[in-house]
């Protein structure tokens, strides 16, 4: 007899009928009257018909999708057969869910479509970013991602190693369910891995790999592993991506061993060989990733690991995942009051090495590797172009608007003494969203310049640092000694002032 989780049900079953009670309660228009009103302003949309309530995260039922972009003074429709599930881990629990959406012909095949021009696959998520009140941190950061890191092998789209998606309207069963992001998958199209070959008696030749890590656990230190079985798509915290349809030893062997590189070699050892198990730069641009953003959910939960062909190179390239716990929010929605730490990733391989034993200068290079950045990139002027010109679109389209009315009250109850604040899942203005992402960011930002200046090769600690030290800095600030003195620069940020004045207690109180 199947058991079935009475919480999954109880979610399902509020969401059904939360679709039925929509246009009693005025929530947003039905599906054919909010494109009969599209308008240059307007996001794309997206209706999805499916039996909703035979819809679960482990299969793919029948459906329909129809998407509509207005383009050129009119609504232009494309209509697709799909198969569709519930996607996600966290996402599985909240009321208003994702989907995965597989593209399918007539008959029943793959079918390969480029939808909003963003890429040409059959396979496709629509993301409900339930947790995010800024409805687009995972989207953010994936195009920030996309700015400054790359494959490290040619690919036909562009060298792309992260999500491409676009901002759209969803409705279910022409129900207004929300604003969601249509986006790409990371898979083996995405990253040019080498397929399978089945030769002539039927034994497989395993070439490309790709693993999904997907929980917490040893394997997740990528330090250490359990005994597991290699015949099935999941083994310890990871998934098999591709090739899926072939688990076995020989597929997983390549995770395992580079596990046992680096927790189960001498130090020796691994210094002469690391770089010919990872590429040096991909590294350091993940690394910055998540201490530049505040990923709150990696490494290596959400990170895919992949190989172009086993059967010549085993050096691994990191591409990030799930990117909605950051930007000054955790995993559930709540704030972080804390910056990021340079010693983040002191537990997990290969940076507990790299980085404890600076193994060829690697901390000069992440330090370098900032340098460039920070104020291309990196910079908050940046993030916030990205953030305003989506959030701007929200409000233009009455999309936010929408959102908000539909999720306003939809959360989880609010236990006494607890700020009600901190557990919506939505804002009523976009806007104050965006200023506390910013000022986070701002803070954050320069925080990582300051500590990663010590991580240059010519960094020379400052002379020592005593009260009349401070005493020299105010009175920079304040005029009365107006000449310039690169020695009360403190943070080598190449100004004086009252970011040099903390450093300096910082020094005095040993933090």
């Amino acid at each position: 007899m199947q058991l079935i989780n009475i919480t999954v049900m109880t979610k399902r079953l509020s969401y059904i009928i939360l679709l039925c009670v929509l246009p009693l309660m005025g929530w947003g228009q039905g599906f054919d009257d909010m494109v009969a009103r599209m308008n240059v302003k307007s996001l794309p949309l997206i209706n999805l018909e499916v039996e909703i309530d035979s819809v679960s995260h482990l299969y793919f039922i029948p459906g329909r999708l129809t998407l509509v972009e207005y383009n050129n003074g009119s609504a232009k429709p494309q209509i697709y057969n799909c198969l569709v599930r519930q996607r996600g881990k966290t996402a599985l629990f909240l009321p208003k869910w994702s989907f995965a959406v597989k593209l399918v012909d007539d008959n029943g095949e793959k079918l390969d479509a480029n939808l909003l021009g963003l890429r040409e696959d059959n396979s496709w998520i629509l993301d409900a970013m339930g947790i995010d009140k800024l409805r687009m941190r995972n989207r953010v950061c994936f195009d920030i991602w996309n700015e400054y890191s790359h494959t490290m092998w040619d690919t036909k789209f562009g060298n792309r190693n992260g999500t491409v998606g676009t901002m759209v309207e969803v409705f279910v069963n022409s129900e207004y369910a929300g604003i969601y992001c249509l986006s790409d998958k990371i898979n083996r199209q995405l990253l040019n891995l080498r397929k399978a070959k089945v030769e002539d008696d039927d034994s497989v030749t395993i070439k490309g790999v790709l693993y999904k890590g997907k929980g917490s656990g040893l394997s997740n230190t990528l330090l250490d592993y359990e005994e597991d079985r290699t015949d099935t798509i999941k083994w310890n915290t990871f998934e098999l991506q591709y090739p899926e349809e072939y688990p076995s030893l020989e597929t997983w062997k390549p995770l395992m061993d580079l596990i046992e590189f680096n927790g189960k070699t001498e130090l020796d050892y691994f210094k002469a060989n690391y770089n010919e198990w990872y590429y040096i730069d991909n590294l350091a641009d993940y690394f910055l990733l998540l201490v530049a953003l505040g990923i709150d959910d990696m490494p290596y939960k959400n990170t895919f690991l992949s190989l172009p062909d086993i059967n010549f190179d085993h050096r691994f390239m990191l591409t990030p995942w799930d990117l909605d716990a950051c930007l000054g929010r955790g995993c559930n929605g709540t704030p972080l009051y804390y910056t990021s730490q340079l010693t983040r990733l002191n537990n997990f391989g290969p940076f507990n090495r790299i980085i404890y034993y600076n193994i060829d200068d690697f901390k000069d290079r992440v330090a370098r590797r900032w340098d460039e950045l920070k104020d291309s990139v990196f910079s908050p002027d940046n993030l916030e172009n990205h953030i305003t010109a989506i959030a701007q679109r929200y409000v233009e389209s009455g999309a936010w608007q929408r959102e908000y009315d539909l999720w306003k009250d939809v959360g989880e109850d609010v236990e006494e003494g607890e700020d009600y604040d901190e557990r919506i899942i939505i804002v009523e203005n976009v806007y104050e969203e965006v200023d506390f992402v910013m000022e986070w960011y701002r803070n954050n930002h320069a925080y990582i310049t300051r500590q990663l200046l010590r991580w240059h090769n010519d960094y020379e600690e400052p002379d020592v640092i005593t009260s009349a030290t401070i005493t020299q800095i105010y009175n920079y600030i304040l005029g009365n000694n107006p000449e310039y003195d690169e020695r009360l620069d403190l943070n080598g940020d190449g100004t004086i002032n009252s970011a040099d004045v903390t450093f300096g207690y910082n020094v005095i109180l040993g933090s």
